[in-house]
């Protein structure tokens, strides 16, 4: 089965651009992505979009779906009617290239900032010995498949253009989070993320966690419990006079 559907999408480079409508051939069992390639093959050539494994774990094909972030590859043709016009924008908060690809330098900068694994001088690798608890307090996160949907949805980053030099976004104060419950990892992970890493700026609205398209609880498994660890070294009592006493 087919049907002709009526699409709005994004063409334009740099700042500059608008919304073009278009009708294209629907067929049983597609994905927006489908559509969009043979919007490319039989109308638009110069169309431009990212995309590479289409199958929903490399995050290329993020763009934004009827004002959503969503994977182009893994949002189904069914989950609109059939005389629904389906808007197709770049992602917002990212400066737009060209059509529906935005750059994302922006993530790949704050990756870079963000110290790697740091373990103990002591242990060498292949003695590295963990509980199974340990190991599932973070796993979750290693199901990232870095779309930046989180990054793009995010108010704090997405309305306020200035903050995007002090603030990480959700997807890398995750991975900070990650580092922080290892039992291995020695950095001192709390101070840089409040104070390098912008964590007071998160107000935990869970709008990262609502985009994530591999389900990872962003706000309640990673954020708020790094918050809870920076608050414990800056505000408790007890940890406050253990670091005066032990920095003397």
């Amino acid at each position: 089965m087919s049907y002709k559907g009526k699409f709005r999408v994004w063409r334009g480079e740099g700042g500059e651009g608008r919304l073009e409508d278009f009708t294209v051939e629907v067929n049983e069992g597609e994905v927006v992505l489908d559509v969009i390639h043979r919007l490319q093959a039989t109308q638009a050539p110069d169309l431009a979009v990212r995309w590479n494994c289409k199958a929903g774990k490399c995050g290329s094909c993020s763009m934004e779906i009827n004002g959503k972030p969503r994977l182009g590859c893994m949002t189904r043709m069914s989950t609109f009617t059939e005389d629904e016009t389906i808007t197709v924008t770049p992602m917002r908060t990212f400066p737009v290239i060209k059509d529906l690809v935005t750059d994302v330098s922006f993530n790949y900068q704050k990756a870079r900032e963000v110290p790697s694994f740091t373990p103990p001088k002591d242990v060498k690798p292949g003695e590295y010995r963990m509980q199974q608890i340990d190991v599932e307090r973070s796993q979750e996160f290693r199901k990232c498949i870095e779309c930046f949907m989180c990054n793009n949805v995010c108010h704090v980053i997405r309305d306020h253009e200035e903050n995007k030099t002090h603030f990480a976004g959700p997807r890398f104060l995750m991975r900070i989070a990650e580092l922080d419950m290892h039992p291995y990892d020695v950095a001192d992970r709390k101070d840089s993320a409040q104070e390098e890493h912008g964590l007071g700026y998160c107000n935990i609205t869970k709008c990262c966690t609502e985009v994530c398209p591999e389900h990872i609880k962003i706000t309640d498994n990673a954020l708020i419990p790094m918050k809870e660890r920076v608050v414990d070294r800056k505000y408790d009592p007890l940890v406050w006079l253990g670091n005066k006493i032990f920095r003397r």
